[in-house]
């Protein structure tokens, strides 16, 4: 390993969420099927909106204190009562203090994250209860396989709603995506903007710590779709088998029965082991033993083309989407509109109608002599995938790869990561991805673990603007340049808060600071 260069850079503060009020709600109406403890005093209580951020509470508010990644609600219901809440919802008992504010109802409930996801769907008059909802969680591949779902819907007519890592789609606004899984409050609002204007569906990503917080309670889903199971979020889950148990809770149902389809990657180990829960399951993958499969299939820059063998017949796929790892996700969406009994001829034009997915192997050509690519891979898998397809579909130019790691994550994926980049790359650029609250210095240094078990060049940059700049530098006629970890996100995360970046933009300005695009 070689190793050259090494500089830092400084950065600034956080944007708020907006605030979610909607016409009053009595409380006797919002807290059926909250699990509360004892009947609710005055359930006639006139109900303004509902908040679990106490800096979000108005006049008549309820307030549900829940227990957070960080904090616990409870720390803050003086503040929610000052600010105008006027019902308490949490799994303490009410406090002593709590009688010097008569006008305040407490409702004891069993589990607050539960009774937060219903009191939200019952104060937007349950709008998942008039919805088709698909949900796709797994490691890698559930912003993919979440965008070819509803291309296919759209083709076959239908209008809905999308949820995922990149934004939050309804049919009346698109935001960008804070939480891969919107919390319940913020989700069920969503849905309520979907079916009123003739919406039918929502497709949304599962997340891990979505399932273990229960942001999806209450919901039933029409199908379910697990794509693989490989190392992340360890930090949150502690074990792996932790990390599957909260994946499996979407496919032994959420609090409203278990979904109509499971669908299986069956490819998968953990896979294999959903098979059965739902109330129908369909297999997907290339083993002879999937009931959707490719058999034959040709990757090429261009994008993938073969015959997928359904039980519903053949269906031909024309995607200008690339790389083995697509494939997969192809015949996952196929298998969802198989389940959701969509035509195949919706099926087909849909996944010819998805031209790419932001920062999912996304080219930034300015007319360039070597391929820029951007790409989301952020766990030792999936850069895994991306160096792969990249070596597969570019033939014999020099891979030059620039990677970090997110700061206050799992730790020990970081030489993992380094590992997998040197073992596949000629040119390894390493610098900062989102360090948070950590020195990238530190950061980058259990990269280095990794990398140092390899034989490839390895430059070192911590600002990241500069590490794109150096890695183009080192771009020669028929490379390919892969920037990863970022993928469409619009800014980077430090201690001081985010502040805009952009791989996309920074690729195109050393581009254009080096003569190209005219």
């Amino acid at each position: 390993m070689t190793l050259r260069a090494l500089r830092v850079r400084k950065l600034s503060p956080p944007e708020e969420r907006p605030i979610l009020v909607r016409a009053g709600m009595k409380l006797g109406d919002l807290l059926v099927g909250a699990g509360a403890v004892e009947p609710p005093a005055q359930g006639d209580r006139e109900v303004s909106s509902v908040v679990y951020n106490s800096r979000e509470a108005v006049s008549g508010s309820l307030f549900v204190a829940i227990h957070g990644e960080t904090t616990d609600g409870n720390q803050f219901v003086a503040d929610a009562i000052e600010r105008g809440a006027r019902v308490i919802v949490s799994e303490m008992p009410a406090p002593a203090e709590a009688g010097a504010a008569p006008d305040v109802v407490w409702v004891r409930v069993e589990n607050a994250r539960r009774a937060l996801a219903v009191v939200s769907a019952n104060f937007f008059g349950r709008p998942a209860d008039r919805l088709q909802l698909i949900a796709v969680t797994g490691t890698n591949g559930k912003t993919t396989t979440c965008f070819l779902i509803d291309s296919i819907l759209s083709a076959s007519g239908r209008t809905g709603g999308l949820f995922g890592t990149i934004f939050h789609r309804t049919p009346v606004q698109t935001r960008p995506a804070a939480t891969t899984t919107p919390e319940s409050l913020e989700l069920q609002r969503f849905f309520a903007e979907v079916a009123p204007v003739g919406g039918s569906y929502a497709v949304l990503e599962a997340s891990s710590h979505a399932l273990v917080q229960e942001r999806l309670w209450g919901c039933h889903f029409a199908a379910a779709i697990f794509t693989n199971l490989t190392r992340d979020h360890l930090d949150f889950h502690q074990t792996f088998e932790n990390y599957f148990a909260a994946k499996r809770r979407l496919f032994e149902g959420t609090g409203a029965g278990a979904p109509a389809a499971g669908i299986v990657n069956i490819d998968d180990p953990y896979g294999a082991q959903l098979a059965g829960l739902a109330g129908r399951t369909i297999t997907y993958g290339l083993t002879k033993e999937a009931q959707i499969t490719a058999r034959h299939f040709a990757l090429s820059p261009r994008g993938l083309d073969f015959m997928a063998q359904t039980p519903a017949g053949p269906i031909q796929v024309r995607s200008p989407l690339v790389g083995r790892t697509n494939v997969y996700n192809l015949l996952a969406a196929i298998a969802a509109a198989v389940a959701l009994e969509i035509a195949r001829s919706a099926i087909e034009s849909g996944i010819h109608a998805l031209q790419n997915v932001p920062g999912r192997f996304e080219r930034v050509d300015l007319g360039q002599p070597f391929l820029v690519v951007v790409d989301f891979a952020h766990t030792d898998d999936a850069l895994r995938n991306l160096l792969l397809t990249a070596r597969e579909l570019h033939g014999g130019g020099r891979i030059i790869t620039l990677f970090g790691c997110g700061g206050n994550r799992d730790r020990s994926k970081r030489p993992l990561m380094g590992e997998v980049a040197g073992r596949n790359s000629d040119v390894v650029v390493l610098s900062s991805d989102n360090p948070r609250n950590e020195d990238p210095l530190y950061i980058i240094n259990d990269a280095l673990v990794g990398l140092q078990r390899t034989s490839a060049t390895v430059l070192v940059e911590p600002d990241r603007q500069r590490a794109i700049e150096l890695a183009i530098d080192q771009a020669r006629a028929g490379d390919i340049v892969l920037l990863a970890g970022k993928g469409h996100e619009t800014a980077q995360v430090l201690k001081t808060g985010p502040v805009p970046f952009d791989d996309r933009e920074m690729a195109r300005k050393a581009l254009r600071a080096r003569g190209y695009g005219g």
